[in-house]
């Protein structure tokens, strides 16, 4: 427990998983929302975990923290949980991070404190308070989840397709229903907002997300590969997006190589890297930004996912010249060939990267352009507030 005991009111924060280290882009907005919450409240933290967190992660999170409860969720509870969603309408992931024995401590928790206002991450966490009624409410829907199921369904075998379509459907009427459980809801961009299938949809907030400063600071580049790509690397989208650089990018660059950064690389990416001479995989990295550097080029050919790609504005922002997607730049909103150089098929790609590969003056210009657009625009603390006037419906 922080041993700041300043006068604050008190606010609980309710997440699905433990927001460090910050290798998911779920718990890197956690994590620094958080941080900038702790400068107006008293935050006591509620988090489930599929697995155990070490002290020194904990120490990272408590010390920003009034008070940090971490609820472990036992590998045959998650298997159970799993079962009874057949049984369910319920989306599934809802029953995986979902816990009576923690529903019980949240209520325990409220019992014990004061707290003027619940913030819950993700609608996944929203069973653990969403009928708590004598406290004001803000849901972070964070992405239209559904429609990320949706993307992904193609690009599934044949096999489990049929298990995407349900799970699609059943976000989708989720997301409707928990709407109408909380005071206020925030979501990452307008781009996610449309996607939400409730008729009061346009009461979602966007509230984007930020760049901590430390990716402003002057750092020598090294640029040892022509592209690179940074990401959580079990995460669906960015497989595919790895997948779509090997396939269709490199080829039209035989004598270019591409650096893959990103934890927990699944063995589809692992076989990649081993059969492509031309990728190098370093799985997770100490400091994010050293990888970025290493690239004349961010890749991020995202054609899957939704949300906002934080991997883009942390390129950017570190002067790394970005090739992306409508798909990745919408939620954004940089300006074509100003900011960053977007497009939808391989050979606009492709015609993108050479425009970059062979002006250096274009890339500094794209590149100096790019950390304007984000150190202007794209702030935890600006952001963040945005939450905190939500929260009270100021200046909104």
């Amino acid at each position: 427990m922080s041993s700041s005991k300043e006068n604050k009111p008190q606010i609980l924060v309710v997440l699905s998983r433990f927001p460090y280290p910050l290798e998911k882009g779920d718990k890197l907005r956690a994590y620094y929302q958080i941080q900038e919450l702790a400068k107006t409240y008293r935050v006591t933290l509620f988090a489930t975990s599929d697995k155990p967190v070490s002290n020194t992660d904990f120490e990272k999170v408590n010390d920003i923290c009034e008070e940090v409860i971490v609820h472990y969720l036992s590998r045959g509870k998650r298997f159970f949980s799993l079962l009874a969603g057949l049984l369910s309408d319920l989306p599934f992931q809802v029953h995986y991070f979902n816990s009576m024995s923690g529903r019980n401590k949240v209520r325990t928790t409220i019992l014990d404190n004061d707290f003027e206002h619940i913030y819950c991450q993700l609608i996944r966490s929203a069973e653990y308070v969403k009928n708590i009624h004598h406290i004001p409410k803000t849901i972070d829907y964070m992405d239209a989840f559904s429609a990320g199921v949706q993307r992904r369904i193609s690009k599934r075998p044949w096999y489990d397709r049929w298990l995407f379509k349900m799970e699609s459907k059943r976000l989708q009427k989720y997301e409707r229903k928990i709407f109408d459980f909380f005071e206020h809801h925030t979501i990452i961009s307008e781009q996610d907002r449309n996607l939400i299938a409730h008729p009061d949809k346009h009461k979602i907030v966007a509230v984007p997300n930020g760049i901590a400063p430390s990716f402003f600071e002057t750092l020598n580049r090294k640029e040892t590969h022509d592209f690179v790509f940074v990401g959580n690397m079990s995460y669906p989208p960015n497989i595919d997006a790895v997948t779509y650089i090997s396939d269709h990018i490199l080829p039209a660059f035989p004598m270019s190589t591409l650096l893959v950064s990103g934890a927990t690389p699944h063995p589809s990416v692992r076989k990649l890297a081993n059969s492509n001479p031309q990728i190098e995989l370093t799985g997770w990295v100490d400091d994010i930004r050293d990888s970025y550097l290493d690239g004349k080029i961010f890749l991020a050919p995202m054609t899957i996912g939704t949300g906002m790609q934080n991997k883009l504005l942390e390129a950017m922002a570190l002067k790394t010249p970005c090739v992306t997607t409508d798909l990745a730049n919408n939620a954004i909103g940089a300006s074509h060939n100003k900011h960053i150089l977007v497009g939808n098929s391989p050979e606009e790609i492709i015609a993108n990267i050479r425009i970059l590969l062979d002006s250096e003056q274009k890339r500094q210009q794209i590149a100096e352009a790019a950390q304007s657009f984000v150190q202007e625009k794209y702030s935890w603390e600006e952001t963040t507030n945005k939450l905190i006037r939500l929260m009270y419906q100021k200046g909104l």
